[in-house]
């Protein structure tokens, strides 16, 4: 194996084409950078430079060579710049897991906005899953953090959830409907209507936090269609074929055909939770942990 010493003395002295030069920039004496360029030189089964008492000049191999040399100290030094982030927790990979109505949220863009300005060399990957799914993708290490409606269950103990606060629930309703004339609305108004959800066997901690609203109100619930994306049950209500309670911040989704009225009724309100393993984060994780409270402090 070439010798990595060796091939830093040999670029040094082809961009100085001076032995002397380049053994100051170095630090040697001359005789010893004679030396290990002939040894190198021996090494490779050929003359890199021809020297007389006054020049230095690269030989055809020499010139030929050089480039290949300096790549290979390039990627070394490149390797040894990623090695110090990755000890620092500056580089790497990040699985951030995502309920499907929490990518419409400022907070979830601002976060990654902020992350990836701060640390450049990780590798951001998004994984789109209901908040009950995120649970297992966590302890299996699949994802390193997820952004979920729905707190884990007391025996997942291995799961530790902090609070991002309550997001108010909004009424998304047909534009052709009675009810969009209205500036607010009640949920006994829409429990007369279907109501779009997640599918039951989905796993969605805002489906969880509806049925309970309910459940809570004492009202029935009428089910509809139901689409595995936010997107997807803001299309069928625009389709008229019911309505649904979405989180606020799925405004944004200027859907032709629907409407978005406040709801009157105390307390409907969505969770906000940042879901990491208990044990063993990883320093990308804290410091992604680290870019959420600061948010959180604005």
């Amino acid at each position: 194996m070439l010798d990595l010493r060796r091939l830093r003395y040999f670029l040094t002295v082809a961009e100085e084409l001076h032995f002397g030069r380049a053994a100051l920039r170095l630090h040697l004496a001359q005789p010893p950078l004679t030396r290990q360029i002939s040894a190198l030189e021996a090494e490779l089964g050929f003359r890199l430079f021809d020297r007389t008492s006054r020049t230095v000049a690269l030989t055809a191999q020499g010139r030929h060579f050089l480039p290949y040399a300096r790549a290979v100290l390039e990627q070394m030094d490149l390797a040894q710049a990623i090695a110090g982030k990755l000890a620092a927790g500056c580089a790497g990979q990040l699985a951030l897991g995502y309920a499907s109505s929490i990518a419409l949220s400022d907070l979830f863009s601002q976060a990654i906005q902020a992350f990836a300005q701060r640390f450049p060399d990780v590798q951001l990957t998004l994984v789109e899953g209901a908040s009950v799914s995120q649970w297992s993708q966590i302890v299996d290490g699949r994802i390193d953090i997820g952004m979920s409606r729905l707190p884990p269950p007391s025996e997942q103990s291995e799961i530790q959830a902090l609070s991002l606060g309550d997001e108010p629930l909004v009424a998304a309703i047909s534009s052709d409907s009675p009810l969009a004339a209205r500036d607010r609305v009640t949920l006994a108004e829409l429990s007369e209507y279907p109501l779009i959800l997640f599918p039951a066997d989905y796993g969605s901690g805002l489906n969880e936090t509806i049925e309970q609203l309910y459940r809570r109100h004492g009202l029935p619930l009428r089910p509809g269609p139901s689409g595995r994306q936010i997107t997807s049950i803001i299309a069928l209500v625009a389709a008229g074929q019911g309505v649904a309670l979405v989180p606020h911040c799925t405004q944004t989704l200027a859907k032709k055909g629907v409407s978005y009225r406040l709801l009157a009724d105390p307390g409907a309100t969505a969770p906000l939770l940042v879901l990491t393993r208990r044990q063993g984060r990883s320093l990308l994780v804290e410091a992604f942990m680290a870019v959420i409270d600061e948010l959180q402090q604005l």
